[in-house]
């Protein structure tokens, strides 16, 4: 049994956490979903969702990786009873790992490319159609994906073959403080634009009559798909952070300071958006539009726009990266704990799988364009964001849910227990109903109604 790694600090493991949640929904979902939802009215029942549905389940998916000392392809099998078959889910998760790697990494790969198209001053003088065009370009082009794509996945397996403290921790440190301090930058620069202020007032005065004409039901479930998916819950990618925490810290507290580094970042980056937007008189879009078609032309015309757009794009490779690194970790993870390989066999042998299995998604805007799994203009990249986000996620919180608080599973005195060791905020005990009744049900509903949302309301 090899023995388990440790953060060189309690710093190291909320930034490599929240830099797991962190990650491009943060930007190009949160913001837009904002927007189109009544705008600051919005940001309160998002909160309430935050705390109510993601802080539980986070705090189980760190106590099930603590208690097993085990990432999540062997942590069911070391808590199950005797006899039971909660350990099939480690293969679910383990897939789904894969799953969200086989997109992102593509989407990451355009992260590193604005970057250097942005300090090369590529945009500098193109119109806006010029700039839409840029970005089906590189799309287009199989060549400059797969490349794109294949840095990300070297650079990512680069930092964890490295080790824990040396490269995961230490290099997650150094992005994290430096996006924290880009953001910033980037907020007050985009606050001070001549024109902001209306983007200001949308983005930070609650109306709640925007919302009621965006239709109340329609906002509640924004607000809970938001919260539930903006924490990256459900398939192990934050259990095997868990491993790496000592007991004497309790897991609720841990768990509500990576919510809050998680829910800032998405916060001030709307800061950035809605002035900027509003100060350029541009539609704020949602998605890989917001980030590569609609900012480029912000950044074109403002004072400086190549060095304030670099900065915006460093700022999103390393939220891209971060997220990269921790679910790469938890990979590798996989490897040592099934087979006790050493790190570095572990991170070879997964660099040449992980880039075979992210062609397809490379390859899914050009070569591949034929296949439009869900109607003309969909790729690839739509199909295997459906199947993780869709369905692994929800289903994978409710089995972590029904595993810590019945008699089936590990149940809830062990899952207390665990959560509750050491100092700082507990999980609090008279939630216990609603965690076993209720919560199922919330996220039984964010399943059904992605459905829904996706083949008949379309």
């Amino acid at each position: 049994m090899q023995q388990r790694e440790r953060f060189g600090s309690r710093l190291g493991f909320i930034l490599i956490s929240a830099g797991c949640a962190i990650g491009l929904g943060n930007v190009w979902r949160f913001p837009y979903i904002v927007g189109q939802n009544g705008g600051a009215a919005f940001v309160l029942i998002y909160l309430f969702f935050l705390v109510v549905l993601g802080l539980p389940i986070m705090v189980m998916e760190f106590s099930v990786g603590r208690a097993s000392q085990k990432s999540v392809a062997s942590s069911f099998r070391a808590l199950e009873p005797k006899g039971s078959k909660w350990h099939w889910f480690g293969y679910f998760a383990m897939a789904g790992n894969y799953l969200l790697m086989m997109f992102y990494t593509t989407i990451a790969g355009w992260m590193l490319a604005y970057l250097f198209k942005m300090a090369r001053g590529e945009f500098n003088g193109l119109s806006a159609g010029q700039v839409q065009a840029a970005f089906q370009s590189l799309q287009a082009d199989p060549a400059a994906q797969i490349l794109w794509m294949l840095l990300v996945v070297l650079l990512g397996f680069g930092i964890c073959s490295l080790g824990l403290r040396n490269g995961v921790e230490k290099i997650t440190k150094v992005m994290m403080t430096c996006l924290l301090a880009i953001l910033g930058i980037l907020a007050v620069h985009s606050i001070l634009l001549p024109g902001a202020g209306e983007g200001l007032r949308f983005y930070l005065m609650p109306d709640f009559g925007k919302m009621a004409q965006s239709g109340a039901g329609n906002v509640v479930f924004a607000a809970m798909g938001q919260a539930f998916f903006t924490l990256s819950i459900g398939i192990g990618s934050m259990a095997i952070f868990g491993t790496y925490i000592e007991k004497d810290r309790s897991l609720m507290g841990e768990s509500l300071n990576i919510m809050i580094l998680d829910t800032c970042v998405a916060f001030v980056a709307g800061l950035i958006i809605f002035p900027a937007c509003s100060a350029f008189n541009v539609q704020p879009d949602s998605g890989p539009n917001l980030i590569f078609i609609t900012l480029p032309n912000v950044f074109n015309g403002m004072e400086g726009g190549a060095l304030w757009g670099s900065l915006f794009f460093i700022f999103m490779s390393f939220a891209a990266l971060s997220t990269v690194v921790a679910v790469f970790e938890n990979i590798i993870s996989f490897a040592m704990d099934l087979w006790s390989w050493s790190r570095r066999k572990a991170a070879l042998i997964n660099i040449l799988l992980v880039a075979v299995l992210s062609v397809p998604c490379a390859l899914g805007p050009n070569l591949l364009s034929g296949f439009a799994p869900f109607g003309p203009g969909s790729t690839v990249l739509d199909l295997e964001d459906f199947i993780v986000s869709n369905n692994l996620l929800p289903l994978g919180a409710l089995v972590y849910l029904f595993f810590c608080v019945t008699r089936y599973g590990w149940g809830w005195d062990q899952f207390i227990a665990e959560a509750d060791a050491g100092r700082g905020l507990k999980f609090p005990r008279w939630t216990r109903k609603y965690v076993t009744y209720v919560l199922p049900i919330i996220v039984l509903y964010i399943l059904i109604q992605g459905y829904l949302d996706k083949f008949l309301f379309h």
